[in-house]
């Protein structure tokens, strides 16, 4: 049976092992998945990605201790500009190592930060690229600031200092102009800038007719903060916005990804505040000189009209006699054509008056003769429905009560009835109705 090794005893050997069979050290190129110090130590996840799929195909555990950390750290950041954090490309010179309680890690003796600030240029001139291609990467410089650029949305932490000096820049302006600010707050530095300023810049865009432009401002800070301002998708967001965006997250000599992308880029806050004092004060200038050029334009049209009219006053007299004269000799001559007009129309009336005397006697004559034709025909008419005509003839005419009787059923026994005969009238008194009909 095999020698039975207690599992420190196994994992000595396997320590034993490593370090006679790798003693040296090693140049190694890997992502960083996650850092965190504790007690001045570094503490590392290391994984390489497959660049088609952007899956871990390796991870390691990786240590730099406090003595090695600091002094790098320092280092790291100063060439660098940014803070080691996840997401980074590092390459560190590392050596195997393999404890019995802890297990296996690589232990970090030196970090190349030229190699991750080259990495970081790749990246951030692969952004510029990117932008470049979608066309976006000068759209925000095609847009104009308002002249009147007052309301102004501001992205920035509700506590830094810049966002204070920013206000009391704007606001204490010597020349006393009115703005009008309102904060939407996000995080300036960290991991979470990109999340942070872009949801900012969703919330001014449901009310971009409220704003005239929106100033993003980050006062103070180390250098390493900058880093998440060089992201695509914070810069899409810039280059894409509506309205004219000013920057002031840096110092002079840095310059991110949204500042390349913004309408204009500033150094501070302070700065941002003095630029649209400035802008306002020169549109006031503006509108001064046009004032003074109106007034003077006005002037002189003034004094040119005052001489046209103290020339058309001298005039006036003379164009009053010419039109005098020529309304008299018009009026002459209406006056005549009114003569001649008036007497053709009464010899044309007389000449019609003659005809109709002429014409009179006779029509007058043929009046009465067809009026006469129409009276004898209706006298005709008039005999023929005479009542005494019927009574001639043998027929007689039965009422009672003054009315016509026509039917022998209208009458009752005991009634009183009136007959009319051609030479009189007879009365009786109805004894009996035979009427036929019933």
């Amino acid at each position: 049976m095999s020698t039975i090794l207690t599992l420190y005893e196994l994992n000595n050997l396997l320590r034993d092992v490593i370090e006679e069979t790798m003693p040296d050290q090693y140049w190694v190129k890997a992502e960083i998945a996650n850092a965190n110090e504790y007690r001045g130590h570094l503490y590392l996840e290391l994984v390489q990605k497959d660049k088609a799929a952007n899956t871990p195909i390796a991870r390691a555990q990786a240590r730099c201790w406090a003595n090695t950390w600091m002094p790098a750290r320092a280092n790291f950041e100063r060439v660098t500009g940014q803070r080691l954090k996840a997401g980074m490309e590092v390459l560190l010179r590392v050596y195997a190592q393999y404890h019995e309680a802890y297990g296996f890690s690589w232990i970090v003796t030196d970090i190349d930060p030229t190699f991750t600030l080259g990495d970081m240029a790749r990246r951030r001139n692969e952004i510029i690229r990117q932008l470049k291609e979608e066309g976006v990467f000068d759209m925000q410089k095609q847009l104009a600031l308002p002249l009147f650029c007052q309301r102004i949305a501001v992205i920035s932490s509700q506590t830094a200092a810049g966002y204070g000096d920013f206000c009391r820049q704007l606001y204490d302006n010597p020349k006393g102009y009115a703005f009008s600010t309102q904060l939407f707050p996000a995080v300036m530095q960290g991991e979470k800038v990109e999340e942070s300023v872009v949801a900012a810049l969703d919330c001014i865009y449901k009310r971009v007719s409220d704003f005239d432009c929106v100033v993003i401002i980050r006062g103070g800070g180390a250098t390493s903060d900058l880093s998440g301002f060089d992201t695509l998708q914070l810069a899409e967001n810039v280059a894409n916005f509506p309205l004219p965006v000013i920057t002031g997250i840096g110092h002079e000599r840095d310059e991110s990804v949204i500042d390349m992308v913004a309408h204009t880029r500033v150094k501070t806050p302070t700065a941002a505040a003095a630029l649209l004092v400035d802008r306002l004060e020169a549109v006031g200038q503006r509108l001064d000189t046009w004032t003074a050029a109106i007034g003077m334009a006005a002037r002189r049209r003034l004094e040119t009209e005052a001489l046209r009219l103290t020339a058309a006053e001298g005039k006036i007299p003379a164009m009053a006699a010419v039109i005098i004269e020529r309304g008299g000799k018009k009026l002459e001559h209406t006056a005549k054509d009114i003569s001649i007009a008036a007497a053709k129309c009464l010899m044309a009336h007389a000449q019609h008056i003659a005809k109709l005397e002429v014409r009179m006697p006779m029509a007058i004559q043929r009046f009465v003769e067809r009026k006469a034709q129409q009276l004898a025909l209706c006298r005709q008419r008039t005999e023929m429905l005479n009542p005494q005509r019927i009574l001639n003839l043998g027929y007689s005419m039965t009422t009672c009560n003054g009315k016509i009787v026509k039917q022998a059923a209208a009458l009752k026994p005991g009634q009183t009835i009136t007959t009319t005969l051609a030479d009189g009238q007879l009365t009786s008194v109805v004894t009996e109705n035979q009427d036929k009909t019933t």
